[in-house]
């Protein structure tokens, strides 16, 4: 299938046209990178990993795997975001690897559910743990009726946050970047205050270490390889954000130095917290207590400290929501914003504003749908549904870079992946058998995410066939 007529993105615009703003250094790729990633799912999951690995070097151990399958990944994608220095960044590489349809269906996948299900649920998380501070400001207490849907306060704190942060960052590149460095240097000042202090004088226990969950069947080698899969979709989950850096590659000072250093450096920073933050849960509570605690952070708060505690962890994980969110609402709408430049989306999302340099229309979409999902609950389990889609997109996208390296030998590589072919083989073979792992273990879930991101395939055709007609649509941004 032919590519249609594209243009590069940060190619210099005539005077009447706007462009993208190069405006992120190496501090705010990093910040953008760790805040994008710790959200609320180092607070949350621990459960399901505990139930899964049963013991608590297994526990850790599955979270220490997860940072090194990530960091292989990231090894393959900074070799071709520093050839691709582009907005849509993954979106790119499988465009470019394997053609318009497979990347058109990941953006699509971003769009409609990925990165959107990720605000509204960070959004609904914030509003939560908010009103755990303030609990006037989120209750579930009415204050409007429309259109037969009840209104709560937890629902405008929910809107108003997406609101407040979208509104940044359609101001400005430049605002948008200091919000998120403030939000996730105070989120490192509070992990770290939390981990010092437990671990300093929190009434914990080291001899938890040596409580295991009892084995409800004999263990074998496939039980342990199933188990460590189970485990790593709440890990996979908990580290996802780190592709953010490579959507706005468009927007990063010098990108083919500064990307491949962000996203080693932010990786690295974001195992080190995990790994340690696992540390201080399991230095409180048993593991067949970390089995049992939906909300893992307040109950290892409350046993190190005391229940006054909770109310201080509710404002670091509200915090982290709210910094998350708005790296999601930055980074997302860059991918929508390749797709229109490429005539493969709505074409006003790939205008750029022609004061603040922002694809304001892009951002504005993104969080209006955010919104929507928002309000409907639904959010949550169809993220869960394409968690799947998500890290074979992954895959996919790894694997192309065997492909880059044999259709385009003679593109410029700034940085060259690190232990090519052996590493990012690696990576596509252990996230692969991760991905056919959760096929058999969850069969309906990996199905019907499957088919949502197909749902988007008629409308990739029609957006093609309107291209056809209308190949002038692209010359304003030539």
């Amino acid at each position: 299938m032919a590519h249609p007529i594209r243009v590069p993105q940060q190619s210099p615009a005539k005077p009447s046209e706007p462009s993208l703003v190069r405006g992120l250094s190496l501090m705010d790729s990093v910040m953008l990178l760790v805040g994008g990633i710790i959200g609320s799912g180092i607070f949350l999951t621990a459960a399901p990993i505990a139930s899964a690995m049963r013991k608590p070097l297994f526990f850790l151990g599955v979270w220490l795997l997860g940072g090194v399958i990530t960091l292989l990944a990231c090894f393959a994608f900074a070799e071709m975001g520093a050839m691709f220095p582009e907005s849509g960044g993954q979106y790119v590489f499988l465009r470019e690897a394997y053609g318009e349809f497979p990347a058109f269906l990941y953006g699509w996948m971003i769009f409609t559910v990925g990165q959107s299900g990720t605000i509204a649920a960070l959004a609904v998380g914030f509003a939560e743990y908010f009103g755990a501070m303030l609990p006037f400001a989120a209750a579930h207490i009415p204050v409007a009726h429309v259109l037969g849907f009840t209104l709560t306060r937890r629902h405008l704190v929910s809107i108003c946050s997406i609101v407040l942060l979208t509104t940044v960052n359609v101001l400005g590149l430049k605002r948008g970047s200091a919000l998120i460095n403030a939000a996730t240097w105070a989120k490192f000042a509070a992990i770290g205050i939390f981990i010092l202090l437990g671990l300093a004088i929190g009434h914990g226990h080291w001899s938890n270490y040596a409580v295991s969950l009892p084995a409800e069947q004999p263990v074998s080698l496939g039980h342990v390889v199933s188990a460590f899969g189970v485990a790593l979709i709440g890990v996979f989950w908990a580290f996802d954000g780190w592709v953010y850096i490579t959507w706005v590659a468009g927007e990063i000072k010098d990108p083919q130095r500064v990307l491949p250093r962000a996203m080693v450096l932010g990786v690295l920073l974001v195992g080190a917290v995990y790994l340690t933050i696992n540390v201080v849960y399991l230095y409180a509570l048993p593991i067949t207590r970390v089995a049992q605690e939906e909300t893992i952070a307040h109950a290892a708060a409350v046993t190190l400290f005391s229940s006054a505690a909770a109310r201080w962890l509710s404002a670091l994980i509200a915090l982290s929501c709210f910094g998350a969110m708005s790296c999601a609402i930055l980074s997302s709408a860059r991918v929508s914003f390749a797709m229109a430049r490429d005539g493969a989306f709505f074409q006003a999302m790939g205008r750029v504003h022609p004061r603040y340099r922002t694809p304001a229309f892009s951002l504005i979409a993104l969080s209006a749908w955010a919104v929507v999902l928002a309000l409907s609950g639904s959010f949550d389990q169809l993220y869960t549904y394409v968690m799947f889609m998500m890290v074979l997109s992954y895959v996919a996208a790894v694997a192309g870079l065997f492909v880059l390296r044999r259709t385009q030998p003679d593109r410029a590589r700034p940085y060259r992946c690190t232990g090519y072919p052996y590493l990012p083989a690696l990576y596509v073979l252990m996230a692969g058998a991760w991905a056919l792992n959760s096929v058999v273990t969850r069969p309906k879930e990996t199905l019907i995410g499957i088919g949502i991101v197909f749902l988007g395939a008629p409308f990739y055709y029609f957006w093609r066939r309107q291209l056809k007609r209308n190949p002038q649509e692209l010359t304003e941004f030539e």
